[in-house]
């Protein structure tokens, strides 16, 4: 490699470094070959002390934080090509968007070369076994003959399948995916803090400490809520009706298999009726922003993915749905469904809700969780509102400075670039760090609650009956004003709604509210 490889550096693609370096790994090749893709989460750099910094040193750039990984210089891999390649599958794992780039700028023959040099060599073979899964092409070299059978990707780095063996370079194919849909995820102690079966049995323990009738409408409250709370990101204040219809779907998630017919459904239902919106994939650009109010010209935060790439990346996240996803982690797998779809974007309209009812349909058909219960994820997303836009945006915002794109006359965009890769091979790690502490964060905190809210309900309604004879409806009414008003009722609305209550009858309904008040 030329062009300075080996040399010190304090600028990255024109941004700081956390301290002079030596790029290695994807950040030579980057710099080398590549300098039209998103910047990773981590790079690799070599430094003179011989006892760098543990941990990513962060630095920030143009497009979001890099965390910079710091090396001694024994672990400098070298200058060529091989080395940094060697050394990136060592260190880093797999980073499909910068493969993907890499090897059609490469001839097949040097590829061939770096196969001949070590041709038992379990990095290579990867190499070469990559080569052909991203390019299609075959390469010029007979079947391997030679060496164990190798993982392609290393599973305590990144998630990944359990994998088919591939005779011709003696590995295993356990790629979380195929060449049209395959988001990878980094194996992250945050992500090992959240063990699945220990938040089902969290799950279920809460539900069996109360009674058949109150876990019915749990569930049922919880479904609503997941609509309501689902439509409030988007900005959206619909009719109960139309929430509870969308409730009704949640409930079905899991059920149905997922297909490009079956995500054209929702769409219908969850836009309705309207003329402003052509159903279906999209047939131009798409891009999620704001307008310049004076010129109209578009201000992405986001740009879609090209309407002639739709057909199969929606072919490549429907197979990954409902048939990777079954051998992957469930909240890996629901990550990379409802997250991979949501910047694909391929609706003009109903994107985000569909997105969120992905993580639902991952879930029930994994079999996470208990039967009749739907965890409110989207009601977590609403409540860290901007923590769930950032993670959205910090991919996205990578992906802008590698996106040319020009105006349209009716104020959309055209992406006049190759972006295909970037939606193919999304690292969604941060993503499902996310997508896991909501779930944990549904089980243990919003399950309880919403249970025992119902229980201190019963206990209080049966409580009022005692005291006066009232509607169940007026109860209820009682309850909710008392809940608003710190357990006392306001004399405007004593006068205006519950004139009947005597001074007696008043003191036992709001000392057996407080009774019951967790508070």
């Amino acid at each position: 490699m030329g062009n300075g490889s080996g040399h010190r550096i304090t600028r990255f693609r024109d941004q700081p470094v956390p301290m002079p370096l030596v790029p290695v790994g994807y950040a030579a090749i980057i710099a080398e070959y590549v300098p039209d893709v998103p910047d990773p989460y981590t790079l690799c750099g070599i430094i003179d002390n011989h006892h760098p910094p543990e941990g990513p040193q962060v630095a920030l750039n143009g497009s979001g934080r890099v965390g910079w990984r710091l090396f001694s210089p024994r672990y400098h891999p070298g200058d060529t090509l091989t080395d940094h390649l060697t050394f990136a599958l060592r260190y880093e794992g797999i980073n499909l968007i910068v493969l993907s780039r890499l090897f059609p700028v490469v001839r097949d023959t040097v590829m061939e070369e770096i196969v001949r040099a070590t041709p038992t060599g379990s990095y290579s073979r990867r190499l070469w076994f990559l080569y052909e899964w991203l390019t299609g092409n075959r390469l010029d070299l007979p079947d391997a003959d030679r060496g164990n059978y190798v993982p392609v990707v290393d599973p305590d780095r990144q998630y990944a399948v359990p994998g088919t063996r591939i005779s011709r370079q003696r590995v295993i194919n356990n790629l979380p995916g195929t060449p049209s849909f395959c988001p990878m995820v980094s194996r992250t102690s945050t992500l090992q803090s959240f063990p699945e079966q220990a938040l089902l049995d969290k799950a279920r323990a809460v539900l069996d400490q109360v009674p058949g009738d109150i876990v019915a409408r749990t569930a049922a409250f919880l479904l609503l809520k997941d609509s309501r709370s689902s439509y409030a990101i988007e900005g959206e204040s619909p009719p109960h009706s139309r929430v509870e219809r969308w409730g009704r779907i949640i409930g079905q998630a899991g059920t149905i298999p997922v297909s490009i017919a079956e995500l054209e459904r929702l769409q219908s239902i969850v836009i309705g009726t309207t003329p402003f919106v052509t159903p279906g994939l999209r047939t131009e650009g798409g891009f999620v922003g704001e307008h310049d109010r004076e010129t109209g010209t578009p201000i992405p935060e986001h740009i879609s993915a090209r309407p002639e790439d739709l057909p199969d990346l929606m072919d490549g996240l429907t197979v990954y749905t409902e048939q990777t996803a079954r051998e992957l982690p469930t909240l890996v797998a629901a990550t990379g469904t409802a997250f991979g779809f949501v910047y694909i974007h391929p609706f003009s309209d109903g994107n985000g809700r569909i997105h969120r009812y992905l993580v639902h349909h991952v879930l029930a058909g994994k079999g996470f969780g208990t039967p009749g219960i739907v965890f409110p994820v989207s009601s977590v997303f609403l409540a860290r509102i901007d923590e769930y836009r950032a993670i959205l945006q910090g991919w996205s915002h990578r992906l802008l400075p590698y996106i040319s794109w020009e105006e349209t006359a009716d104020h959309n965009v055209r992406v006049t670039n190759s972006t295909a890769a970037y939606y193919q091979y999304p690292d969604l790690t941060p993503h499902a760090e996310f997508v896991a502490s909501c779930i944990a964060e549904t089980i243990e905190e919003h399950l309880p609650r919403e249970t025992a809210f119902l229980q201190r309900y019963d206990t209080f309604r049966r409580g009022v009956t005692e005291i006066v004879d009232m509607p169940d409806r007026t109860i209820n009414r009682l309850f909710r004003f008392l809940e608003s008003n710190d357990g006392t009722l306001p004399a405007r609305r004593r006068r205006r709604e519950f004139s009947d209550l005597t001074e007696e009858q008043l003191t036992g309904i709001q000392r057996l509210f407080s009774a019951g008040s967790p508070y």
